[in-house]
């Protein structure tokens, strides 16, 4: 048996784009593609898109979410701010905006990795969480990094992960649960608070 491919590789990373983004077209076009046509359409084998996605389901259901999640350009393209407060909060608006506007499909695929990880039926078919938030993080403190010490910038954008992403949807909506307005307005508040925090212990 073939071994899956590295997780990290820039091989990897761009197979298992031109597959989200090869069925996204298929999608598209008002039908649903089989693995087969999906492979095809991404110019690789079917064999190899069974190594990226063990069911079809598990790709069809991330497929439309590829295109949805924020790239940094996209975010950054008119921000000349160095602050890094601001540029965090901007990129979580991003993310926020796009996790209410897919809420559905993004909590089958949250039901999908406690799964795996909980090691039930048919968890291990299920594909790894792909880590989308920390590029995005990571660009936000690009221009401000030297500001930070080392242990605190790690600190820093750690923590924001848990304010990211649809794990805090999740909260505001059904353990609080709070409207989607005012649920923006505490991630700013606490990333605001993470950054006044990280760089205090910065200069300390």
């Amino acid at each position: 048996m073939t071994p899956a491919p590295k997780p990290r590789s820039n091989q990897h990373l761009r197979t298992r784009k031109d597959l989200l983004q090869a069925a996204s077209r298929l999608l598209k076009a008002g039908r649903k593609p089989t693995m087969d046509e999906v492979a095809e359409a991404a110019l690789v084998s079917r064999a190899t898109a069974y190594r990226y996605f063990p069911s079809l389901e598990s790709l069809l259901v991330e497929a439309p979410l590829d295109g949805a999640v924020p790239e940094p350009g996209e975010v950054f393209a008119a921000d000349a701010s160095a602050d890094p407060a601001e540029r965090l909060d901007r990129a979580e608006a991003a993310i926020h905006a796009m996790t209410y506007q897919n809420e559905a499909q993004l909590r089958m695929m949250l039901a999908n990795s406690l799964v795996r990880g909980a090691g039930g039926e048919g968890g291990a078919t299920v594909p790894q969480r792909q880590n989308r938030r920390m590029p995005l993080i990571e660009a936000a403190l690009a221009p401000s990094r030297q500001r930070f010490s080392k242990e605190a910038y790690e600190n820093l954008r750690t923590a924001l992960t848990l304010v990211f992403g649809t794990e805090a949807m999740v909260v505001f909506r059904d353990v609080l649960p709070i409207s989607e307005r005012r649920a923006r307005k505490v991630k700013s508040w606490a990333i605001h608070a993470l950054v006044r925090a990280a760089l205090k212990d910065s200069k300390a």
